[in-house]
């Protein structure tokens, strides 16, 4: 069907200025490493709209990418190759439908900015503590989506472990409502953990029950300066042993994220004159009669006199407190501006993360010379491990090391147990890593799902599966 056909019809479904031309912000991911194509942007109001567009485009065989807040870094978001898709956003559906006080559960649509959640669920007392640097454009659908994690996985979990049931519309029109917030719940099969991290490829969610948690009394962070991704490790274990539940983020820094920090910004004030070789930021949470402060402060104490740190800084105010976050969350946008070669968002068991960070460097260094910059979140074993080009030199000198960059890590990962997208998904970028080292039964039952549940094909096609 001509493109002017179908988005003819589209107008007869829902609001005519609702429908339109897909301007840039539409067609280019974070990074700017691709361009995608759109017949144009249907952005529907109500979850009944968005299927009776899936039903059109059912009908016309009309690809469709679900869209969200465009900060997805796999490409994911966007096509470049095959047909021309209708991108379907979810920006017009920004509703809280329903805020549970008294249970702590909170009724959201797809369209929701993350921040916005954030804000309406600390005004009562709860917080979602699903936390990211693009909290303030990412949108729930597409954090649902991807099965986001963030830095408080530790504590909480993912994306998919803060959902208490979904609304989603399938590629034939049908509507699946799961909107429940029952804890208990065992009605056959749940939908939900199949639509949570499929990328837009098996339905679009619409809205989602949320689960909330109490805010923290007390919260408290510290900075300390560890001689190695070894010490770190302990330190780690040691913080989990004082502080058990209490303990909501454990972070690994290396010193080259702060040196990009001193040269590119974003203007970031560091609590340490002299870069240290790694940093480990943490953050406890505590109820009414806690003390975050003298809590770390004990930590430190013993660490040092285990001679697992040599320095360190205690957050004294909430301010503070921020600020460490800040230096933390504006690491990726340094890189951004330095440029990577390759980015990769990985995990190992946590075990294993000292023993990734001593063997990546040969495998690297037996492609070339590069800079390193090695951050994430410790306590759950996800590393963004980056390759940048050394100074003088730009990402596109090195266009034809990229895939053997991404191969040397890769590899490594997976030899040690790990997993090469962590918390980022599959999009386009990563589908043949998820063909070179996914188990194939795995594989086999996928491709099954996918078949069943789009049959035709039409949702974002080329992300996740190939073919």
């Amino acid at each position: 069907m001509p493109m002017t056909d179908i988005m003819t019809r589209l107008a007869a479904l829902i609001d005519p200025a609702a429908i339109r031309a897909a301007g840039p912000s539409y067609l280019e991911e974070p990074r700017g490493r691709w361009q995608g194509k759109a017949l144009g942007v249907a952005a529907p109001g109500t979850a009944e709209e968005v299927a009776a567009i899936l039903r059109l485009c059912s009908e016309t065989g009309t690809p469709v990418i679900p869209y969200g807040g465009g900060t997805g870094l796999v490409g994911g978001q966007l096509a470049e190759e095959g047909a021309a898709p209708l991108i379907l956003s979810l920006e017009r559906m920004r509703a809280i439908r329903s805020f549970d006080v008294e249970a702590g559960t909170m009724t959201v649509e797809a369209g929701v900015i993350l921040q916005e959640i954030h804000t309406t669920a600390e005004a009562q007392g709860w917080i979602f503590p699903l936390t990211l640097a693009s909290q303030g454009s990412a949108r729930l659908g597409g954090l649902l989506a991807t099965n986001a994690g963030g830095v408080n996985v530790l504590r909480y979990g993912n994306a998919r472990d803060l959902v208490l049931g979904v609304e989603a519309v399938l590629a034939d029109g049908t509507v699946i409502n799961t909107l429940s917030p029952l804890r208990k719940n065992n009605m056959g099969y749940d939908l939900r953990h199949l639509l949570i991290g499929s990328e837009g490829t098996l339905g679009v969610i619409t809205a989602a029950s949320l689960r909330l948690f109490p805010k923290p009394a007390r919260q408290g962070a510290a900075m300390m300066v560890v001689p190695s991704p070894e010490a770190a490790l302990t330190l780690f274990k040691m913080a989990q042993a004082r502080a058990g539940d209490a303990l909501s983020a454990f972070e690994l820094i290396s010193q080259q994220g702060l040196l990009f920090l001193d040269a590119m910004g974003p203007e970031t004030r560091q609590p340490f004159d002299a870069r240290p070789d790694w940093i480990c930021l943490i953050d406890l949470g505590m109820g009414a009669g806690g003390d975050p402060e003298a809590a770390l402060e004990a930590l430190f104490a013993d660490a040092f006199e285990a001679g697992l740190v040599s320095d360190g800084v205690i957050a004294q105010s909430d301010g503070q407190r921020a600020e460490f976050w800040a230096l933390r969350e504006n690491i990726p946008e340094a890189n951004r501006r330095i440029g990577a070669i390759s980015s990769h968002d990985i995990s190992v068991p946590v075990a294993l993360v000292p023993r990734f960070i001593a063997e990546a460097p040969a495998r690297i260094g037996a492609v070339g010379e590069f800079r390193l910059n090695c951050f994430g979140h410790m306590g759950d074993g996800n590393l963004h491990y980056n390759v940048f080009p050394m100074p003088g030199k730009s990402s596109a000198d090195h266009d034809n090391q990229r895939s053997a960059i991404k191969r040397a890590v890769h590899d490594l990962v997976d030899e040690l147990g790990g997993s090469v997208s962590a918390e980022h998904g599959v999009g386009r970028l990563k589908v043949d890593d998820l063909e070179r080292y996914g188990d194939p039964g795995k594989l086999v039952a996928m491709r099954a799902i996918k078949a069943a549940l789009d049959p035709k094909g039409i949702l974002n096609p080329g992300a996740v599966l190939r073919g």
